[in-house]
Order: structure tokens, then sequence, then C-alpha cells
């Protein structure tokens, strides 16, 4: 047995335990995972410390950088969430229906743990704590496999989780983090088929796209972000700049910030500069197509293809200009991943239009895509936002991480003749 397969054997015990440990001892493990998580501030800036001196070194980018950094107030915000997953209802044994059959059968169907799960994660050591947190209480052990590199802010945090736990009586295995970040050790998680339940990739899309295609385990697919606002001809100019300044540059490197604005050719001459004046605050590059340079001149750089098609997760930004609202409509269909899609308009019609025919997991109407998280959508910390449509869409919380089964009780009931049903 490898390594992995008998973290996947630990695991599969441990979430048979917690699957009946009950709201107040997860609730319990939860507030001792807050509690350790601020205590060892000090201990988790210094394991993160080497994986940004080392993500230096090899070149990582200032927005993966980002995504890398936790300081005080990013730990603090972490542990904030852990409190605000405590005080959400339990899913598990959330009677979903149930009714008596004409035989004396009570049939119930009733919410329940999927079991085990695995993510696979990116250079994000936050995921470490928010996709363990939302585990636990959903009553799901989970086995963690985060990229190269985070790995010494992965250890630290998920030591102290585990300890956190012990500490109040559960089983520490319920979070498991593998320590291998070669891709041998994605390879076996991915083929985890005796433990696993489900597996959940969290990352770029060359990220998704591998585990998609080569796990042998059930998927949800995540997170990759190709997000679009569009400005109608009806939209408020002064409106669609703050929206399309926050959804850029408040976090370029995450999954809901946009890589692209089209703008509608009528509103586009009086729009655009707006937009740009904006965006010179963060210094975006913008690459446009041949009518944006034609309004914003050189110092825009010529759109290709590919730009069209890139999650840049960095102040790049493409734009192009489009005849009318079903151009746009047409550009998103073919190039959004399903994430998170803005319309800036004050027209009704319009709107609906958008809202009836974008096929994404977060639809928005004169609002910024930054707000697709599970934080601002009540849920907590989240697991991922989901970008496929079964079983879980959009941002994942305590019940995207259920399933369910049939709870029968008779009193001696047979089933009557020989016939197969």
């Amino acid at each position: 047995m490898t390594v992995i397969e008998e973290m996947g054997a630990k695991a599969k015990t441990a979430s048979r335990t917690l699957a009946s440990a009950g709201e107040q001892k997860k609730n319990d493990a939860l507030a001792a995972i807050a509690k350790a998580l601020c205590d060892n501030a000090e201990r988790i800036i210094k394991a993160n410390k080497v994986d940004l001196d080392n993500g230096r070194e090899n070149g990582l980018s200032a927005s993966l950088l980002d995504r890398l950094m936790l300081s005080e107030s990013r730990i603090k915000g972490i542990s904030d969430s852990v409190m605000e997953v405590v005080a959400l209802p339990d899913p598990i044994g959330t009677v979903i229906s149930g009714g008596t059959r004409p035989n004396g059968l009570k049939i119930t169907k009733v919410r329940v743990p999927l079991g085990v799960i695995g993510i696979i994660f990116e250079a994000r050591p936050n995921v470490t704590a928010d996709a363990a947190v939302l585990c636990l209480k959903s009553g799901n052990a989970v086995i963690l496999r985060g990229g190269k590199e985070a790995i010494n802010s992965n250890k630290c945090i998920a030591d102290i989780m585990r300890d956190a736990i012990e500490s109040v009586g559960l089983d520490r295995n319920c979070i498991q983090l593998i320590e291998d970040t070669t891709r041998q050790s994605s390879a076996e998680l991915m083929a985890l088929t005796d433990y696993l339940d489900v597996l959940i990739p969290r990352g770029g899309k060359g990220l998704i796209r591998a585990v998609v295609e080569n796990a042998k385990v059930p998927v949800i697919e995540t997170g990759a972000g190709n997000c679009h606002v569009y400005v109608d001809e009806y939209a408020d100019t002064d409106m669609a700049a703050d929206i399309i300044y926050n959804a850029k540059t408040s976090r370029p490197s995450v999954c809901n910030a946009i890589e692209t604005i089209l703008v509608h050719e009528k509103i586009a001459e009086k729009a655009l500069p707006v937009i740009k004046e904006r965006l010179d605050e963060k210094n975006v590059e913008l690459r446009g197509c041949e009518r944006t340079r034609k309004i914003l001149g050189d110092s825009v750089v010529p759109a290709m293809e590919i730009d069209w098609d890139t999650e840049y997760n960095d102040y790049i930004l493409a734009v192009k200009v489009v005849k009318d609202i079903d151009e746009a409509l047409s550009h998103i269909a073919k190039y959004s991943t399903g994430h998170s899609e803005c319309i800036v308009t004050d027209n009704y019609r319009n709107a609906n239009i958008f809202k009836d025919q974008v096929d994404a997991a977060a639809v928005y109407v004169n609002s910024s895509t930054r707000f697709t998280d599970g934080g601002m959508f009540g849920l907590g910390a989240e697991i991922g936002i989901s970008t496929q449509k079964l079983h879980a869409r959009g941002p994942m919380g305590l019940f995207e991480l259920t399933s369910m089964k049939y709870i029968i009780e008779g009193n001696g009931q047979c089933r009557a003749g020989t016939v197969n049903p």
C-alpha cells in the first residue's frame, strides 16, 4: 500500500466517525481551528515567508505572489471565516422530504456527507483552511494536495488544524495533507477510487483540465474564470467604469476577476476613455480590437485571438467594441468559462435578455463579478466555484458537499409477488 493509499484508508475510517459526530462536536472542532490559527499566526507567517522567498527566486508574478502571501490580517480573515461556518446550520440529517406509503412504510429522504473528498489546488494556502473547514462541518474527511509554491504554508496550517481537532476528540485524520508535490502524487490521488468519493480541483485552467481528463474518481469542475463585463448602449458610464475597475483591479489574481470587457459601439467613444482613465490608476494593460485602438490610441496593445480566450490573472484586460447585445452574447458564449458574467445597463429588456441567455454560474446586472464568493453569498467559506451543472454550480458551501439517502422504516412489510421491479 502506498503512502497516499494509506491516507485514503485513514480518511475512510475517519469519515465514518465524523458522519455521526454531531453538530456540537464539529463546531467545537471548528472553533478550536479558528483560535489555533490566530494563536499561531507568527508561525504561519514564518512558514509562508519561505514560500514567498522561493516564489520570488523562481520568478512568480506579482499576482501569484499576492495569492500566496499570508499576513496577520489575512490569517485573521481566515479565522473569521471559520467562525462564520460555525454559525451556519449543519446540513447533515436535514430532512429533504418524506412521507408514509399506503403499505405503512415510512420513507424519509435525508442529507448525508459525501464521505471522503480530495482537493487539488495551487498557490493559495488559504484554501487549505477553507476546504478543510467546510468538509469538516459537512461531515466529510478531506485529503488536501496543494502546489509546491505553498507547501511550507500548507504543512504549517494543516498541522495546526489537525492538532486543534484532535484536542476536542475528533480523529486528526479527518484532515490530511499530501506533502509530496510531484505529479506522481496528483496521479495517485486521481486514481484513489477505493477511498475517494469525489475530487475537486481548484486552480488555473491547466490544472482543472488535467484533473477532469485524467481522474478516475468523480470530479466537480471548478475555478477557471474567463469573466466578462458587457457595457450596454444604455449603461451609466461612471457606473461601468467603477464596476470594471473593481472587477479587474481589486484582486486580479482570483477567478472572479474579469478578463474582457465588451462595449456597445453606440457608447464606446464616450465610455472607453472614462474606463481607461480609471484603469490607468493601476497601470492596467489594455489589449484591444481595432475599433478600441482607434478610440483610445496606440497605448492599447493590438488584441489577438488568444486574448479573448485567456485568463490573465494579472493587470491585463482585453477590450472589444461590439455592434449590439447579440454580438456580446455570442462572444461570451464562445469564450466564457461559465463562471461569472456581467451586464451594465439601465435597460430592463436588455438586462433580462442577458440574464436569460448567458450560461454561467453567476450572472450580474450592474454589479462587480468579484462578489462570486461563498462568503459574499452568505455561505461562509467556500470549497471553490463550480463551473459545471452537476452536481453543484456556483460557490460551493456546505450543502454542495452533501448527498442524500433514503431511510425506510417499517414493521415487517414484505413485498408481494416474484416479478422483478
